[in-house]
């Protein structure tokens, strides 16, 4: 009989995020972005894996789709490469086609579950240490603007480039939904959406999607620890995840909570500084 070969554990990772809402006029680019997908990103440097999606209309999670807001998420394996990219071209791009925009370099605390059956590896000491020169020059452009945005019913959140403890807490969940449980699943997503909306802590929170109805995902970002797990344990959100998981909703699932980094940017009339030290971009 085979003995069983161990499982090699997921390689290190740090997450780059990027969401748009897109200016009118440049609606077509953005939707030329989704066309392309990941293949656009295959050849930059320390890139694991690359999600380009878009979103229910405003930027929520709902089944009307949204013509302008947008998200990309890439995982790297070095922050050093994480902020090449968010400097780079192509984001740049994004932003200057941008109404508003919202970036952000987050370390993956956790990780459960699988994205087209990959797991994702926790963020380590090795993986989050930026280079000298990255230090000096995001030393050299101090944040700009409030330090932090407050959420409905929000007090005042930690600074961007806060310290670990005081940092805002950021979590990634996506699922392949069941083609036969996909008008049970969505029956729970406008009160879910509703709840979030409303929920104390969060600071920012998007509704995205890989695929119509079938391959979904939500980000949000949350000024502790304490406000995110309130939502997560009450109400909405946890009528909606028992039923999920009792009636076995989805073929894949994956759950990431994740530590801001630094971030930078405008999303829903809220200012979130410039903890990435992002230059001004002339909209094209």
């Amino acid at each position: 009989m085979d003995t069983p070969q161990p499982q090699t554990p997921p390689a290190a990772s740090v997450l780059a995020v990027v969401l748009v809402d897109f200016m009118k006029a440049h609606r077509g680019w953005g939707w030329m972005r989704l066309v392309a997908g990941p293949s656009a990103y295959k050849a930059v440097p320390g890139l694991q894996s690359a999600k380009v999606m878009g979103s229910g209309h405003a930027g929520g999670f709902t089944l009307r789709p949204s013509a302008t807001h947008q998200g990309l998420l890439c995982r790297f394996d070095a922050a050093d490469a994480a902020m090449d990219f968010l400097h780079g071209e192509q984001v740049h791009a994004y932003r200057e086609r941008a109404r508003e925009c919202w970036g952000g370099l987050l370390a993956i605390t956790s990780a459960r579950g699988h994205w087209d059956q990959q797991a994702w590896g926790v963020s380590d000491a090795h993986s989050l240490q930026l280079s000298p020169q990255w230090q000096t020059r995001l030393q050299a452009e101090p944040p700009q603007g409030p330090a932090a945005p407050a959420g409905p019913g929000a007090a005042p959140a930690a600074a961007s480039t806060a310290s670990a403890h005081a940092s805002p807490v950021g979590v990634l969940t996506r699922a392949s939904i069941q083609p036969s449980k996909t008008t049970a699943f969505w029956r729970h997503a406008p009160a879910t959406q509703a709840s979030l909306d409303a929920a104390p802590g969060c600071l920012l929170a998007m509704g995205l999607g890989e695929a119509p109805l079938l391959r979904q995902c939500t980000f949000s970002l949350w000024q502790d620890e304490p406000s995110m797990l309130h939502y997560a344990r009450e109400g909405a959100h946890q009528l909606a995840s028992a039923a999920a998981y009792k009636h076995r909703f989805f073929s894949e699932s994956l759950f990431v909570r994740l530590r801001v980094l630094h971030m930078a940017g405008r999303w829903k009339a809220q200012e979130f500084g410039n903890g990435l030290g992002w230059g001004e971009v002339a909209h094209a």
